[in-house]
C-alpha cells in the first residue's frame, strides 16, 4: 500500500473533532463499517448519520491520539478522547483501510 496509513488517520481523527461531516464523507470507502460499545453501522449513509448523531450530541468532542501502531492496511489507535471539555475516554480504534487509501473499517473499544 502506498499511502502513509499514519498521516491519513491523523487528518481522519483532527476531521471527527471538528465534526466535519464532509470530510469524513471523502474519508470513507461506500461499503465503511463502524462498530463501537453503543454502535453497529454498515454503509456510507449509516456511518455518515451514526456520525452525526453523536456529533449532535455533544458541544466540543477532541480525539487525541496518543499512539499509532501500523501493519498492514490498518492502523491500531490508543485515543484520548476529550467529550465536553470534561469527560475523558480511552478508546483503541482500529481503522483498516483499502487499496484507495479509504476506510472501509472502524472499531472502537472503550478502555475503563
Amino acid at each position: 500500500m502506498s499511502f502513509d496509513l499514519k498521516s491519513i488517520s491523523k487528518k481522519y481523527f483532527e476531521t471527527f473533532s471538528n465534526k466535519d461531516i464532509d470530510g469524513l464523507a471523502d474519508m470513507f470507502a461506500d461499503e465503511v463499517r463502524l462498530q463501537d460499545w453503543e454502535i453497529v453501522a454498515i454503509g456510507k449513509t449509516a456511518v455518515l448519520l451514526a456520525n452525526e448523531n453523536i456529533f449532535s450530541s455533544v458541544d466540543t468532542i477532541q480525539v487525541s491520539p496518543t499512539s499509532l501502531y501500523c501493519e498492514g492496511n490498518a492502523i491500531v489507535a490508543e485515543l484520548k478522547i476529550c467529550v465536553d471539555k470534561k469527560t475523558n475516554l480511552l478508546v483503541v480504534d482500529i481503522i483498516e483501510f483499502n487499496e484507495d487509501g479509504k476506510i472501509t473499517a472502524i472499531r472502537a473499544y472503550k478502555g475503563n
